[in-house]
């Protein structure tokens, strides 16, 4: 299974009041995200996270990846530092992909975009950034975890009603 996420803020006391997450304080914040996470994501699934995955004040992010299910691929947001970026969890960093999931093209950034690639082919774009405060465009997604639960998201939870291209 592959899944998406974004917007983490390991680490980060900003989250806690600029987005109000339900947490007194960062440590609950942590366990949290990492108990949604572990929850949702098996040690086999693939997870693209879509930037900003921790502050520095976390301390080691290979500490951090070590302890969250999945391979993990970053798409490298504003708030992520060269130590995070270069993380030996990673299995893949970048600042932009396109991946084909179930014949589905999908754009992955950590920015929405107004328009990407293969648009009028139906192609999907994933992002975080937002924190879910964007209105969305047709087939434009913010998987951050503001936006979906506190928890990565599989692509058929965000296109239940549509049909994904074969």
């Amino acid at each position: 299974m592959i899944y998406f996420t974004s917007d983490t803020h390991f680490g980060d006391p900003r989250v806690l009041r600029i987005d109000r997450r339900p947490f007194s304080n960062m440590a609950e914040h942590d366990a949290a995200l990492i108990s949604n996470w572990n929850e949702t994501v098996s040690p086999e699934d693939d997870v693209w996270h879509l930037g900003d995955f921790a502050s520095k004040r976390i301390g080691s992010a290979e500490d951090l990846l070590s302890r969250l299910n999945g391979r993990k691929h970053l798409i490298v947001g504003n708030n992520d530092p060269v130590d995070t970026v270069n993380a030996s969890g990673w299995q893949s960093t970048q600042h932009y992909a396109e991946l084909t999931v179930d014949g589905q093209l999908l754009i992955l950034c950590h920015y929405p975009f107004r328009t990407w690639n293969q648009m009028g082919k139906k192609s999907i774009n994933l992002h975080g950034h937002s924190h879910g405060r964007l209105k969305p465009l047709p087939r434009q997604f913010d998987v951050g975890v503001d936006a979906r639960g506190l928890r990565p998201v599989a692509l058929a939870d965000l296109l239940p009603k549509m049909r994904l291209r074969s």
